[in-house]
């Protein structure tokens, strides 16, 4: 495969000479649209890899907040050492989800703590508020808790008190302090004051600056990216996680919803998946959970995408299956979300959707049923889902998977399958070199229009894996951005694409490369990800077809273009890669009968170092250069950088 790269590298940089000093002449046929776009083409996936949700955009700071993991003493430590029986794990399995607690007996008064290290420590950021918060029961009189913040040194760097009430019942105790330090890498003291015996449960930690500010919500840096590229979707929850290893571990959306306290506990797949990332301490609390991301896919304007599982864990793993004859209870979780979502607060699902504070429907269109599932046995499992959706809920779009890889013998058969079953929408996925989105550019100039639509689930050029946090380079990002020229220009029949994974934490990945690297305390998009903003910042209402002597701009001369014509901004958007190594001068022809203002926006991304990648340290070493520029008439003749994604948007009048 690297041979291939280098022959088309080699080929991309000879090919310059051809257009050098010639301008190269496009022309749009901007009155001719080749097809509608959907509103919701560019959207984002969400799967808990790499520390995605607990340690990564779910706030809390406090890792087994309740004693649930394995291990109910991994991320804790003592402080002092006491009498045994100073410090109970008790198991209640009266307690829905949570039956697990810690049980402290003091008849001496002593000073008792302990410690939680966190998820790979604490990111603590100095003037900020924190909440500290814990359940508990039972407290003698006079009993009570004193929390202290700790740098990397030791030092207390913030520290509250919160005095116990006494009473059989559990009830809850909040105090809230400011940080005196940033640091990266905190821990929480947590230490008991006072005689006699309490019970605590759910001790956590969350920042006060929050998104949107919602009490023990979510990190508001780490949204904030993924709001900025104004996304039409965010698909949930995965990705593999859907599957699960086996049957046991996999994503059931029920238990992620309804009282925080009370949703049951699961080991993360990616725990244990590779021998060279292993992550012992990664478990799925589902603080994240349905609720909260139908809530934050509101919030940023994007739909919904939920994916359930089908009956199929992972076959990569297990391969287990449930009997036909016990699918009933797959299909009827499906059903049941589709009331959770929209259905009225007088029914069960919608009511609990209402209490948890959400009365307004979300307004869901589309369900996944399974996640890179393949062979016979899925097609007979989907085709029972496909039944009773369709009987009960016609209006729900049903998205199905076409496997594992975009072409070979699985791909095919699912491919036939999936048409001849009418499915309304087909999940491809693709994990590739660049060289293989180079030439990939026109993979769906021929398919049916008449067929299902096509979702890009999963994707990513991969140079090499793999290859570490900062390693998501210019290389590949660029050849993404020549490839969803091919997609935008195929809009009428790709109608969802979503780059995967989405989040990494430099301390806690087990994949790569990923769009967005975070640390305990900073979050950087990379290159792909300034790609797939600029993408989904710049759609349109219909496709604009842009020719090259009667063909499309699809990779001669290493030269790329998609058009579209948004006709609500009114506003021509063309979109031009350049993968060559020096510049290139276009002429973009408008054929239209509608007058063109001469002012237009130039973003250009661009750097001569295809091996160049984001850090921490420079966050925006690649990053967009937007100008205002004047253009003639209806041509649009400019210089492009080497190696660039330009983006010129035009009003029209």
């Amino acid at each position: 495969m690297k041979k291939i790269e280098l022959l088309l590298a080699a080929m991309m940089v000879g090919s310059t000479s051809l257009f050098a000093q010639t301008p190269v002449s496009f022309k749009v046929d901007l009155d001719q649209s080749a097809g509608k776009m959907s509103q919701g083409m560019w959207g984002v996936f969400f799967e808990d890899i790499n520390m995605g949700a607990d340690g990564g955009i779910y706030a809390e700071l406090v890792k087994n907040r309740s004693f649930e993991f394995n291990e109910p003493w991994m991320g804790w430590k003592k402080l002092t050492k006491e009498p045994e029986g100073t410090f109970l794990i008790t198991n209640n399995s009266k307690r829905k989800g949570n039956p697990r607690s810690l049980k402290i007996h003091n008849p001496k008064g002593v000073q008792l703590g302990v410690q939680n290290e966190g998820f790979r420590g604490m990111g603590i950021k100095k003037g900020e508020q924190y909440e500290f918060s814990l359940l508990f029961k039972e407290a003698s009189s006079g009993m009570r808790i004193r929390v202290e913040l700790l740098n990397e040194e030791d030092k207390v760097i913030g520290s509250s008190e919160l005095t116990l009430a006494s009473g059989s019942d559990w009830q809850s105790g909040a105090s809230k302090f400011t940080a005196l330090e940033t640091v990266a890498k905190g821990k929480l003291n947590v230490w008991i004051e006072g005689a006699g015996d309490v019970e605590v449960d759910m001790i956590s930690l969350f920042p006060m600056d929050t998104w949107k500010n919602r009490p023990k919500g979510l990190r508001k840096d780490m949204v904030q990216l993924l709001a900025d590229m104004k996304p039409g979707f965010i698909r949930f929850p995965g990705g593999c996680i859907v599957e699960g290893r086996d049957l046991a571990s996999r994503f059931q959306w029920k238990k992620t919803v309804g009282p925080i306290e009370e949703r049951e506990l699961i080991i993360n797949r990616w725990n244990t998946e590779f021998k060279h990332r292993p992550a012992p301490d990664y478990f799925q609390t589902f603080g994240l959970g349905f609720y909260e991301y139908f809530l934050m896919a509101e919030d940023i304007g994007a739909k919904a995408v939920p994916i359930l599982n089908c009956g199929m864990a992972c076959q990569f793993n297990t391969a287990e299956l449930v009997p036909m004859d016990e699918l009933d209870t797959y299909v009827q979780d499906a059903l049941d979300l589709i009331e959770f979502a929209n259905g009225a607060v007088t029914t069960t699902w919608g009511k609990l959707r209402s209490d948890m504070g959400h009365p307004a429907p979300f307004n869901l269109e589309m369900l996944g049923v399974g996640n890179e599932n393949w062979g016979p046995q899925y097609i007979e499992r989907l085709a029972a889902f496909k039944k009773v959706l369709n009987e009960k809920h016609p209006e729900i779009a049903i998205i199905a998977s076409s496997g594992t890889d975009p072409d070979g013998e699985r791909f095919a058969y699912l491919d036939e399958q999936l048409r001849e079953m009418k499915i309304d929408i087909i999940d491809e996925h693709y994990y590739r070199p660049p060289s293989w989105f180079l030439s990939s550019v026109s993979r769906y100039d021929d398919y049916d229009r008449n067929g299902p639509k096509v979702f890009a689930g999963e994707y990513a050029s991969h140079t090499t894996r793999p290859n570490g946090p900062g390693r998501s380079t210019w290389e590949a990002a660029l050849s993404e951005a020549a490839f969803l020229t091919g997609l935008e220009r195929n809009a009428d029949v790709v109608q969802m694409a979503s780059y995967a994974p989405l989040f990494g934490h430099v301390d806690g990945w087990q994949w790569t490369p990923d769009l967005i690297w975070v640390d305990n305390l900073n979050a950087y998009g990379t290159p792909s990800y300034q790609v797939q903003k600029l993408y989904s910042t710049n759609t349109g209402t219909d496709i604009v077809p842009v020719k090259w002597n009667g063909a499309a701009v699809a990779g001669k001369d290493s030269l790329f273009a998609s058009s579209v014509y948004d006709s609500i901004t009114k506003e021509l958007i063309i979109k031009f890669v350049n993968y060559n190594s020096k510049p290139v001068q276009v002429n973009f022809d408008i054929n239209s009968k509608k007058k063109l203002k001469q002012n237009a926006m130039k973003t250009t991304l661009a750097n001569g170092d295809l091996s160049i990648s984001t850090s921490f340290e420079e966050p925006l070493k690649i990053q967009p250069k937007v100008e205002q520029v004047n253009y003639k008439g209806k041509k649009i003749a400019d210089t492009f950088a080497p190696y660039s994604l330009t983006v010129i948007k035009l009003a029209v009048q």
